[in-house]
């Protein structure tokens, strides 16, 4: 069926072509079901440049202008794994993601978290999210123009807080609005990336774990 408000693309919208991206990103190593429907149930052709569309389903990223792209789809899957582990209820959950980028990611968590906030420090590519996401009318999902590196306090405390671009380091902000026992899903690194989860205890002191290389664009202050 054709996604809200979309037309048909060029049999984009055939939930075949979702199907074999999918397919890849099991292939892969996701392996959560939730994560897996949620993949299929985002048109991600919708969040791409007209000129690129045809490539919209590959696993890989693309170009969205401003220095920026949007996320190879295993990342994004891998990401939302990583997220989902030890939360009892994501529906009952509340997610940050920094770096909305076109929005595509933060459609893709909207699909398991009962709310979800969106922060992007490009105005350009936040009102870009913004179009973008109005045909899948996400009323679980809040757009934010602002610094990343600062968080969204309004929305705080976060069960999990995940981010499309990396830092050398974790911001201070992100771990203080971040729940007891919530975790973070993040690259960090400058030449070398690594994918990496941050929990935090009851004391507020964090343990990362390393998971896996990762390629992102550099995690900015300020906006622009």
């Amino acid at each position: 069926m054709p996604a809200p408000g979309s037309a048909d693309h060029g049999g984009l919208n055939s939930s075949r072509v979702r199907d074999r991206m999918v397919d890849r990103v099991r292939e892969l190593g996701v392996r959560d079901p939730r994560v897996l429907d949620a993949m299929r149930s985002v048109p991600r052709h919708l969040f791409v440049d007209e000129a690129l569309a045809s490539r919209a389903y590959e696993d890989t990223a693309l170009p969205i202008g401003h220095g920026q792209t949007i996320s190879q789809p295993y990342i994004v899957a891998r990401i939302a794994e990583l997220a989902l582990e030890g939360i009892a209820d994501p529906r009952a959950a509340r997610l940050l993601e920094v770096g909305t980028g076109c929005g595509y990611a933060a459609a893709v968590m909207a699909q398991l978290f009962g709310d979800v906030v969106s922060i992007e420090r490009l105005r350009a590519l936040h009102d870009r999210a913004r179009e973008n996401l109005r045909p899948l009318r996400l009323p679980n999902l809040r757009l934010v123009f602002g610094d990343g590196n600062r968080g969204v306090a309004a929305g705080a405390p976060y069960d999990a807080i995940v981010a499309a671009a990396a830092g050398d380091e974790l911001p201070p902000a992100w771990i203080e609005q971040l729940k007891p026992g919530g975790r973070i899903v993040a690259p960090v690194g400058a030449l070398h990336q690594q994918l990496i989860v941050a929990i935090k205890d009851a004391s507020g002191r964090v343990q990362k774990t390393g998971k896996e290389a990762v390629r992102f664009v550099p995690l900015r202050g300020g906006v622009g």
